[in-house]
């Protein structure tokens, strides 16, 4: 897409209104409806419509009329919000050439009001060549729907957070000046693409050099994921500078080895057929090595100690949780308050002591009733042999009286149940002669029995009823 500064001379603060109208219409729509941009807008003689028409001819609006008549901003549209806004904040004053294109962004040349030379980074997620961005990156969490540009805005503040962190300790990046939108203003890197570099005075030296750096970003929490010739600047006096940072994990992601493997591999390849060095590119042997590198100094992940710093804490990296933001504070709070764990673990040591005394105490008094019940037993063993024979006898005589009283008591119970029938049989025939042989019908309104307090009453009127 072709950048046209020269049309932000003919706009007016109408059209930038009515921009930005359409901007804040679109974070709950997809096409804002014309009415609503009308409604945001408010412009004081009216004429919306006439200024949305001179924006869809710059083409920094695109009209959708397929379920209603609306609108939606376009990168162009986008690109002008953001240059205009870093203009009125006295951040850059023009826009020059373009100075490259990635994947997932334009790079141009821009100017501050004392003529410092900057660069311009405006991240175009979306492209036909770039929209795996959801399933490969974490930029909307848990949301379903998204849109291109909130992605891309999102894109640039995390690398904008990123730089500064990085410049703040002390690492080979740009400096970060601003950030807006999807626009990212940094410094003008004097220097080429490694990728474009045929010769190199000392490759040994600006190879160890850029191999620091992955196990420095590593020491302080994060993995770039895309360190390769394309993202490092060299300059004539072969000083290496990093770029590109969206795409940084945390030391913690499922995955940080994965990454860290591939971009130490980019680098022992590309040194090893552009510049002819002579080393393995193997990992390995050296996975369960204890040291930094192995023999041919290639570094491991699982040996280096991460320590320096948490960057991806405070920059919340992508692989980052907040379950191991928990467990760091934890640790440090274990720490600072150490008279007090160790209080609460003489604590629980007692509370264990005593628990087990008491069941000691529990067990030794059962061991003891068992005793003296084995002692009597044993004392009394020769009377109870003696007596055993006599014992049968008598249990055998107690077992048929027994069996003799429940069948009495069994007949017993079935005589009364008889005569309770036919005493109710009798009631009810003295209740019909009463009535004179009529039947009582019960009422469609009559109270039904819900076991409540009231059930519970007429049951204990009939019972005295029936008495």
């Amino acid at each position: 897409m072709k950048l046209d500064v020269e049309v932000l001379r003919y706009l007016s603060k109408d059209d930038f209104r009515v921009l930005t109208a359409v901007e804040m219409g679109m974070r709950n729509h997809e096409i804002v409806p014309a009415e609503l941009i009308d409604r945001i807008a408010s412009l004081k003689h009216g004429g919306t419509y006439k200024v949305l028409k001179n924006l869809l001819k710059h083409k920094l609006v695109h009209h959708d009329s397929s379920k209603y008549d609306g609108f939606r901003l376009t990168y162009l549209g986008y690109d002008f919000l953001a240059i205009k806004t870093l203009v009125n904040r006295g951040v850059i004053s023009s826009v020059g050439r373009k100075l490259g294109t990635g994947k997932e962004s334009d790079i141009y040349e821009v100017a501050a009001e004392d003529g410092t030379v900057l660069a311009m980074k405006l991240h175009r997620l979306g492209r036909v060549s770039f929209r795996a961005v959801k399933s490969k990156r974490d930029y909307l969490r848990h949301r379903s729907s998204f849109n291109w540009l909130y992605l891309s805005r999102l894109a640039a503040l995390k690398e904008f957070a990123f730089m500064k962190a990085l410049e703040e300790h002390g690492f080979p990046v740009p400096n970060a000046v601003d950030c807006n939108r999807h626009c990212v203003i940094m410094s003008l890197v004097q220097g080429y693409p490694l990728v474009q570099v045929k010769e190199l005075q000392n490759p040994e030296t600006i190879f160890e050099t850029v191999l620091g750096v992955i196990v420095r970003l590593a020491e302080h929490g994060l993995i770039h994921c895309d360190f390769n010739e394309f993202n490092i600047m060299i300059d004539d006096d072969e000083k290496v500078t990093v770029i590109d940072f969206p795409q940084m994990v945390s030391v913690s992601h499922r995955n940080a080895q994965m990454y860290f493997d591939r971009d130490v591999e980019c680098i022992f390849k590309f040194f090893q057929k552009r510049f002819n060095l002579s080393f393995q590119v193997s990992t390995d042997d050296n996975e369960g090595s204890d040291a930094d590198t192995d023999e041919t100094g290639w570094p491991s992940f699982s040996s280096i100690s991460k320590s320096s710093g948490f960057l991806d804490k405070e920059l919340a990296a992508s692989g980052f949780s907040r379950k191991d933001q928990e467990d760091i504070e934890k640790f440090i709070e274990e720490d600072i308050d150490d008279t007090d764990s160790d209080r609460e673990e003489s604590e629980d040591k007692q509370f264990v002591e005593s628990t087990e005394a008491n069941v000691k105490g529990l067990s030794s008094l059962h061991l003891e009733e068992q005793e003296e019940q084995t002692s009597n037993s044993d004392e009394d063993g020769v009377e109870v042999k003696q007596q055993s024979c006599e014992a049968g006898q008598d249990n055998r005589a107690e077992i048929q009286d027994d069996s003799d009283k429940e069948e009495d008591n069994q007949s017993a119970i079935e005589n009364d149940a008889e005569l309770n029938k036919s005493l109710n049989k009798q009631r009810k025939r003295a209740v019909a002669a009463a009535r004179g042989g009529r039947r009582s019908f019960a009422s469609r309104n009559s109270y039904k029995d819900k076991g409540g307090k009231s059930s519970q009453n007429s049951r204990i009127q009939k019972q005295l009823c029936s008495w």
